[in-house]
């Protein structure tokens, strides 16, 4: 079955990355069953090849691996639980966007009724899926994983996490947080640019070099966070503070909301009250731990 590229799926849920998970399936010639709680999200879909069920029941009453992309946790005790008994000895992969303690959850739920279960986190939106920019973290069922990797991998990159079923999403949440702080950031800068005059795409022009400067950074702040040695070179928390502070002043004086640089600046004062001043900017890893 590993080799066999052709092995059904059945896809539960047609939002923007239902469909374009199945969408990945038809055009690599795999039968693919789809459903959708609301009517018109298939349209595409079967006219290029996949079979419409009208419930859930439906969908899973043939063979294949059943993939959940479902609103969130609730959605898929709601569509799952009263077809518990019919899923006994199926495989199931979760790529709802669940909590890890939600995924945990899921796996017990799965367990009580025989059902195999790998949990997953989409590392792309819906436009990269099926391309090599596209990663899937998956933990739990490593037989599922091992099993149906090459149909996965029409999906994206699969990277297995071990049997922990909540430690894909552990690792997906972890680097979506940095992605939407980053973003936060970008908003607040254009709109405090914005002030001056510079449109938010001049802004981005800017900012794309300067940030990615930045980012080549992060594999030193991790090896210092690894290591616990907070030594400071240059711009310590002391320094941060002030910078800080100023930015928060700018912004108000702009007619900018802090709230975005607020909380930081108070991780950082808090660090500087405490007597940490002297060392370096990665320390606030110890004020979120």
């Amino acid at each position: 079955m590993t080799n066999n590229q052709h092995t059904p799926v059945i896809v539960l849920g047609l939002g923007a990355m239902g469909q374009a998970l199945a969408a990945a399936f038809v055009k690599a010639g795999v039968p693919t069953t789809v459903w959708n709680r609301s009517a018109g999200k298939d349209i595409d879909l079967v006219d290029a090849g996949a079979v419409r069920a009208g419930s859930v029941a439906e969908a899973i009453s043939g063979d294949g691996l059943i993939i959940s992309v479902l609103l969130d946790h609730a959605s898929v005790h709601e569509q799952l639980d009263p077809v518990a008994a019919r899923l006994t000895g199926r495989q199931w992969v979760n790529l709802t966007s669940t909590a890890p303690e939600e995924s945990r959850e899921l796996a017990q739920w799965a367990a009580r009724h025989d059902i195999d279960f790998l949990d997953g986190g989409i590392m792309a939106i819906p436009s990269m899926i099926g391309t090599p920019g596209s990663a899937i973290f998956y933990s739990g069922g490593r037989e599922v994983f091992d099993t149906n990797r090459s149909v996965l991998e029409l999906m994206g990159s699969a990277e297995y996490f071990g049997d922990d079923a909540g430690a894909a999403a552990l690792n997906d949440f972890a680097l979506l947080a940095s992605m939407y702080q980053m973003f936060a950031g970008f908003f607040h800068g254009a709109a405090m640019a914005g002030t001056g005059g510079l449109t938010a795409a001049e802004f981005a022009a800017r900012a794309v070099p300067f940030l990615s400067a930045m980012v080549q950074g992060l594999p030193a702040y991790g090896a210092a966070i690894d290591a616990g040695t907070y030594a400071a070179e240059v711009q310590h928390l002391a320094f941060q503070k002030s910078a800080l502070d100023a930015i928060v002043r700018a912004s108000k004086d702009a007619g900018i909301a802090p709230d975005l640089l607020e909380p930081i600046a108070a991780l950082v004062d808090r660090q500087v009250r405490a007597g940490h001043g002297n060392l370096a900017f990665a320390r606030t890893i110890e004020e979120l731990r």
